[in-house]
């Protein structure tokens, strides 16, 4: 069928016209070789598809079985084409964005909000992936941008900051009362970390491997530990009483204001990390994937 597919584009022409004359028209051809098409069609098929009469030419009855499959697939060829031209005309297209459900909340959201408004059409999925998990998938093309801690190495990647973020570790009142622990013992960490109930993110998440790091590198040791997936949970448990959990300081600003949960300060801070989008540099890139990431370099703060 595929080497014939000109000779149905003329029989649908014709077909759509009635007319022989104006369908050599529309396609810039001439009427013999119309003519000539249709008979090749025919003797293909081994049947009449069109007869003549005083007006043109009309469809026999297995003309017009044929004519509503040859529409049906060149009307499908036509919606196809107009998306395409939509997509370029209207910024249409899809944006496969990667990120934890933390920094999704507090930082991706309200760039979204933005990015939507300029770009309504533009058709965007989210994953919610630990940094580790994100990196995996940016890697393997599987997603088009990654909001991520920045990496050590970021091989392959472009990486646009858009702000610090600071590891900080949070209790509530009632449970560093309950410790017994006097302010000196309580800064320096190493009596705090060993009778303290500590809850971190799993060993999977970047920002646990980061506080390992700290905690290594300082000689902290830690008797009990209580891991999860969700730093929001690490915030709701360190409220309610549960341990010292290890959070970021920006996202609880309002627990740390109204006196629900208290920074503990050590004597050893933890330094600050970066967190922006991140994308694989490659020779193409998909438009609304360009829009996203023009739009992120080019925002002010949000």
């Amino acid at each position: 069928m595929e080497q014939y597919l000109s000779l149905y584009k003329i029989f649908y022409t014709v077909a759509n016209t009635g007319n022989i004359s104006q369908a050599a028209k529309q396609l810039y051809n001439s009427q013999p070789a119309i003519s000539k098409s249709i008979s090749r069609l025919e003797e293909n098929l081994n049947v009449k598809l069109f007869s003549r009469n005083s007006r043109g030419v009309s469809l026999t009855a297995e003309g017009r079985i044929l004519y509503e499959h040859v529409k049906t697939a060149f009307e499908a060829l036509e919606t196809g084409e107009e998306q395409i031209r939509r997509m370029h005309a209207l910024d249409m297209g899809n944006l496969h964005i990667g990120a934890s459900n933390t920094l999704c909340k507090f930082v991706l959201l309200p760039y979204l909000k933005h990015f939507i408004e300029q770009y309504p059409h533009i058709k965007i999925l989210i994953s919610c992936l630990s940094s580790n998990q994100t990196l995996e998938l940016l890697e393997s093309g599987k997603i088009d941008v990654g909001l991520i801690a920045r990496p050590n190495t970021l091989r392959s990647l472009d990486f646009y900051p858009l702000d610090t973020i600071q590891d900080i570790f949070v209790a509530s009142p009632a449970y560093l009362s309950n410790l017994g622990l006097s302010s000196d013992e309580m800064h320096c960490g190493r009596m705090l970390f060993e009778k303290a109930t500590l809850m971190l993110l799993d060993k999977k998440n970047m920002t646990r491997q980061y506080i390992d790091d700290y905690l290594t590198s300082n000689h902290l040791q830690t008797n009990h530990t209580i891991e999860t997936t969700s730093m929001e949970l690490l915030i709701e448990f360190a409220k309610i009483g549960l341990g010292v959990g290890c959070v970021i300081k920006k996202f609880v600003e309002e627990e740390l204001a109204s006196g629900t949960l208290v920074e503990i300060p050590l004597d050893i801070p933890i330094h600050r990390r970066e967190i922006g989008f991140a994308y694989v540099k490659k020779g193409h890139i998909e438009t609304a994937v360009q829009h996203f990431i023009d739009f992120y370099k080019t925002s002010k703060e949000i």
